[in-house]
């Protein structure tokens, strides 16, 4: 079982690649800090300061301004993201989002992917805001 979620945004995929992996970028539009640089191999600690929510995720693939392949937790269980980056033309770039690993016999299903699909939907705005027109407060600001 996957979600599928997708946006255009009007700035190159260089751009929006390094907006994920950069550390100093991250911190623009999705969580608060990423502990380095994410890479190939590589396991990252990402922090959400406003949700006092620390965890990690396990670098899978990564291929420069095309895809970077994500596995939330180091335990090896949790769900697979795989963001890939396709420029239609040349200074946008279209993202989707694909998670895949929920339960299909989990009796909270659609609610677990109802929440996905939002976190992705604000994630992903807070990301075109955040390239397309410098907005670095929208992040953080989901209430459930």
């Amino acid at each position: 079982m996957n979600n599928v979620t997708k946006i255009k945004i009007g700035r190159p995929a260089a751009e929006v690649f390094e907006a994920f992996v950069d550390p100093s970028k991250i911190g623009n539009f999705w969580f608060s800090s990423s502990s380095e640089r994410w890479e190939q191999g590589k396991t990252i600690t990402i922090a959400y300061d406003e949700y006092n929510a620390r965890g990690d995720i396990a670098v899978l693939e990564i291929e420069k301004n095309k895809k970077i392949v994500f596995r939330w937790g180091s335990d090896g269980k949790g769900n697979v993201v795989t963001i890939s980056l396709e420029e239609p033309d040349r200074g946008s770039t279209i993202v989707t989002v694909n998670e895949e690993g929920f339960d299909e016999n989990d009796e909270n299903l659609i609610d677990n992917l109802v929440d996905n699909k939002e976190g992705w939907i604000y994630a992903l705005t807070c990301l075109k805001a955040y390239l397309e027109f410098g907005v670095t407060a929208l992040r953080a600001a989901l209430v459930k």
